[in-house]
């Protein structure tokens, strides 16, 4: 039996391209969901998503980072065609809160200010701290090709909806988002977790551990 389609949720910002490693990898198929940009909000971002899906009748669903809210929003919509879903260091909100709202105190605070009042392109420096692990050819990738978020997708509230069997690769080495942070939305999810020592973007720093671990999961 073939496995379930990928259909891949990628961290703020990031160019599709950054998963080009790991997809090459995969005997199944695959695809990005692109961004609706600066006007997006959490229930477009679910439409892109299925969009992308095209005809997929069932889909395994990837999520990196803030595609985690975003994942709430595409199980909400179309329950019977996520057959299971794989966080990849993602916030995954309690249904009800938004991305900056499942964020730890301070945190929290910080965060939706900020995403209010200076948008959702955070200076390079920050961007180059999310890096850390990654070559100069793939940091340059990240923050040369990085692409500004809605502000609605962090700031509107997730929906009601009930998970799909489910796993969380927890990054041991992530500067952004502690391990324990990582577990608490690991259980959010209902999730078996896996870990892997890397940062923030594994899809870049070990492609072939994640791909092993995605394809595993299907």
């Amino acid at each position: 039996m073939a496995s379930d389609p990928l259909l891949i949720l990628s961290g703020a910002g990031l160019p599709a391209s950054a998963w080009d490693d790991v997809r090459s990898r995969l005997d199944a198929e695959s695809r990005v969901v692109p961004s609706p940009g600066p006007s997006g909000t959490l229930g477009s971002y679910a439409d892109a998503a299925l969009a992308t899906a095209g005809d997929w009748s069932h889909f395994h669903l990837v999520a990196h980072s803030l595609g985690g809210a975003v994942a709430s929003a595409v199980v909400a919509s179309a329950p019977e065609r996520v057959a299971r879903v794989t966080a990849v260091a993602a916030i995954v909100p309690p249904a009800g809160r938004s991305f900056t709202g499942a964020l730890p105190l301070p945190g929290r605070l910080v965060m939706g200010a900020v995403v209010r009042v200076l948008g959702t392109r955070p200076p390079d420096s920050a961007l180059r701290a999310t890096c850390r692990g990654l070559s100069e050819e793939d940091t340059a990738l990240v923050v040369g090709g990085f692409a500004p978020e809605g502000r609605r997708v962090y700031l509107d509230r997730t929906p009601p909806r009930t998970w799909p069997e489910a796993s969380y690769v927890v990054t041991t080495r992530d500067d952004q988002f502690p391990t324990a942070q990582q577990e608490t939305y690991a259980a959010e999810l209902g999730a078996t977790t896996v870990r892997l020592a890397t940062g923030h973007l594994p899809m870049l720093e070990r492609p072939a551990e994640l791909a092993a671990l995605l394809a595993q999961a299907s």
